[in-house]
């Protein structure tokens, strides 16, 4: 069975999504965050990405990890995209080309709208005060997501889904990335396109199974 290593509130809901759309069971260990706890090298704190027992699968501390039949994996773009090729159509690839352009999603989610997506998560969408600065910084990345936003409204004008008609991994993969900044509404409601098609992929029963269980995990 496949495992999971990393609690929900983390880059492992892409994989746990995923999971839940093509019916693919996982044993999940939850694994948070250490920058999420007070002393994460206490005797008493839960595991962690300083736990030496994850370190032995992560040498870079960072969670999703996968174990699939004993095959150890990281980087949550890369782990659904392997998991879409292993598992197939629908949501994975039905020809080389499929292939590329799934991988082409992928990729430019996370260059070109995570690193300024996460900006606004942490210094706008948990609704903490904000400096001067902070706000500067707020405007700044959500400027610069204006072009990357641009170019999937423009998609989504014309397309239902991103690759070969049909909700896919790279849905998944965008959709997961653009949900960082979906908070910030004066840049989403610039994209009503865009914002039509995260708000139908998180409709998806599958969506909605990983995010009850991320709200039932503490914050």
């Amino acid at each position: 069975m496949l495992t999971i290593h990393g609690v929900t509130r983390s880059r492992a809901s892409r994989i746990i999504w995923l999971c839940h759309e093509i019916g693919l069971p996982f044993r999940q260990v939850p694994v948070i965050q250490a920058y999420r706890l007070a002393d994460p090298d206490a005797a008493d704190a839960p595991l962690n990405t300083h736990s030496a027992s994850f370190l032995e699968l992560s040498r870079a501390g960072a969670v999703p990890v996968i174990e699939d039949d004993g095959f150890v994996m990281s980087e949550s773009y890369a782990i659904i995209l392997y998991l879409a090729r292993k598992h197939g159509a629908p949501l994975g690839p039905k020809d080389a080309m499929e292939d590329a352009l799934m991988s082409q999603w992928s990729f430019y989610a996370a260059t070109e709208i995570e690193p300024d997506a996460l900006t606004l998560l942490f210094l706008h969408g948990r609704g903490q005060a904000q400096s001067g600065e902070d706000q500067a910084l707020i405007a700044n990345a959500a400027e610069r997501l204006i072009r990357p936003f641009s170019v999937l409204d423009n998609h989504f004008a014309e397309h239902d889904h991103l690759v070969g008609h049909r909700f896919t991994v790279a849905d998944i993969a965008v959709a997961e990335t653009i949900r960082y900044a979906q908070g910030y509404g004066p840049l989403m409601e610039q994209f009503p396109a865009l914002h039509q098609w995260l708000t139908d992929a998180q409709a998806r029963p599958a969506f909605q199974k990983m995010w009850q269980s991320r709200l039932a995990e503490p914050e």
